[in-house]
């Protein structure tokens, strides 16, 4: 029997499935689960060594032996640092090895409990990398600690060789031995570009032939790529790419860009008739919480991340496999491999996509971005401001060569005008700004200097407050609360922006809107502009409950 604690289960079983078959064990008690677990499992070979200095070089020796990585497991406290001057020699030598440490749990840490070190990072830079996994054994925990120990085993062989450390905070009991066999845990496999010197990437192809129903899914990226149609004619059929609007142009071809919507309006069961098999995503952040949430309530049978630098980015909680590769490099790669027949699956996402029709609002900050972005010449660049803008902005068609843009990096409101205006100086093309409120005027001292030019235009929604709190489901609102979650207030940028020699305008209603916004896309201009609509955060949040609940009823 193994011990019943779930971490140590998950870590177990990964070192057999990432092949680390040799084991140091050295003694004491708050690390026994550990070398119990080992120990009574037949596919590692255990060897006994009770001082952890030389454990840590014997573990060392059994790695150089055939190349393998080696793993050591030792216990709480002073144990952990006997290891130091190993994992260091490891480090420069380039040899992987493995550090398991036991650890109490974090509460316990100096409050009397007999240890004061804390663990976690204790090797510093001389680790390609640490992680400490979750005490808790939910679900969700556990899914983060699979993550984090294929991560670390990961590095193992990462850009060179080297030693990475694995801290396990236990919980007593500590000698419950009750789990007759381990988990199937998922592992998760790093290919270093499609190169057979790395491995064999041909069961990859295998794999990617085999699925019928294959999803796409390119997040934000700054760059326009021009992809050659002999390779998009190849490569586009088989696959539902979905992208929004700060993915840019990085598609073979048509992209379903209102997938948010379009998932809102469907039941289960046609969710579950749109479940891949296989996601393949390359670039940055994807907004959309219901395509995470889709994903992660319908999980593909795999999920291959493609990125140059190889990181484990895991947003649906499934990612099987890691390709180190120029994400079109990958695409141009895998184009002339694919079996030539026919896919449905394409088909079924373009034609719900279709079926969702062009949304109509009254005025309001959705009207607003709208009209807007109907009016938006053909060539041009769109900053999107944190946090509605994104989302409001996403529910309109832009102009196919315009260039968007957005600090979703971090999903905050920090610095959206301030990287917009930076951008803006060195273009040669009109940049809209769509900016909240909150945002525009927590940034508002990016017009305090003297580099902005009249390509500059401004889009302001000043709805008095942070709207898109009052959207979130489930959360209740009183008077009090909202006064300090939405940050209300009664400001207008029109003292500071016409100070700072901004063409000013305030509009209040659909029809100063359609006056204004012709002067405000024109291409010529001699001074930067600031479209200051003003809006009511109630009514705009209304309007947008009834606008996807016409879609539902509409089907």
């Amino acid at each position: 029997m193994y011990t019943d604690k779930k971490s140590i289960l998950q870590l177990v079983a990964l070192l057999k499935e990432h092949e680390v078959e040799n084991a140091v064990l050295c003694p004491g008690s708050r690390n026994s689960p550990i070398v119990h677990t080992l120990v009574t499992h037949s596919g590692f070979n255990c060897h006994s060594v009770t001082d952890e200095r030389s454990a840590g070089f014997f573990a060392m020796g059994l790695a150089l032996h055939g190349g393998k990585p080696a793993a050591i497991v030792c216990t709480s406290g002073t144990a952990l640092l006997n290891i130091h001057p190993a994992v260091a020699e490891a480090f420069y030598q380039q040899i992987p090895l493995v550090v398991i440490s036991a650890d109490r749990p974090q509460g316990r840490i100096g409050q009397m409990d007999g240890q004061t070190i804390p663990q976690p990072n204790v090797f510093g830079s001389l680790v390609k990398k640490s992680v400490s996994l979750p005490e808790g054994d939910s679900e969700e925990d556990m899914l983060y600690c699979n993550r984090l120990i294929n991560e670390a085993l990961l590095e193992l062989n990462h850009h060179g060789k080297g030693p990475v450390h694995i801290n396990v905070p236990l919980a007593e009991p500590l000698f419950r031995f009750t789990t007759p066999e381990l988990p199937e845990a998922r592992v998760i496999t790093r290919y270093q570009g499609l190169n057979v010197y790395d491995k064999d990437y041909n069961h990859l192809i295998e794999r990617l032939n085999k699925y019928n129903r294959r999803l796409m899914v390119a997040g934000q990226m700054t760059l326009i790529y021009l992809f050659d149609k002999r390779i998009g004619k190849l490569v586009y059929k088989h696959f539902a790419w979905l992208t929004e609007h700060l993915g840019n142009r990085t598609i073979p071809g048509m992209a379903i860009r209102n997938f948010d919507t379009l998932l809102y309006t469907l039941s289960e069961e046609e969710k579950e008739k749109l479940k891949p098999e296989l996601v393949i995503t390359y670039g940055g952040h994807t907004v959309s919480k219901r395509l995470k949430k889709f994903l992660q309530t319908h999980p593909p049978k795999e999920h291959w991340h493609v990125s140059l630098n190889g990181e484990v980015v895991d947003q649906f909680g499934s990612l099987t496999t890691v390709i180190e590769i120029d994400p079109f490099e990958f695409i141009d790669k895998i184009a002339p491999l694919l079996e030539n027949r026919p896919c449905p699956y394409p088909q079924l996402w373009e034609t719900l996509s279709k079926n969702i029709p062009v949304p109509e609002f009254a005025y309001s900050e959705m009207y607003a971005i709208g009209s807007l972005i109907k009016s938006l010449p053909a060539s041009c660049v769109v900053h999107l401001g944190n946090s509605s803008p994104v989302r409001y902005a996403q529910l309109f068609a832009l102009p196919e060569e315009t260039e968007v843009l957005s600090n979703r990096g971090t999903s905050g409101i920090d610095g959206s005008l301030s990287t917009a205006l930076g951008y803006a100086c060195t273009s040669d093309k009109i940049n809209f700004i769509l900016i909240g409120d909150l945002s525009f005027f927590y940034d508002m001292n990016a017009l305090w200097h003297g580099h902005i030019r009249p390509n500059v235009r401004i889009l302001l929604i000043n709805n008095g407050g942070g709207e898109i709190f009052q959207a979130i489901p489930g959360f209740e609102m009183t008077e009090e609360t909202r006064r300090y979650v939405t940050a209300v207030h009664s400001t207008s940028a029109e003292g500071w922006v016409r100070e700072r020699g901004f063409c000013y305008t305030a509009v209040r209603n659909a029809d100063e809107l359609a006056e204004s916004l012709p002067d405000f896309t024109a291409q010529d201009a001699e001074r930067p502009m600031l479209l200051e609509v003003f809006t009511d955060k109630e009514e705009d949040i209304l309007l947008l409950k009834k606008y996807y609940h016409q879609l539902k009823e509409n089907k």
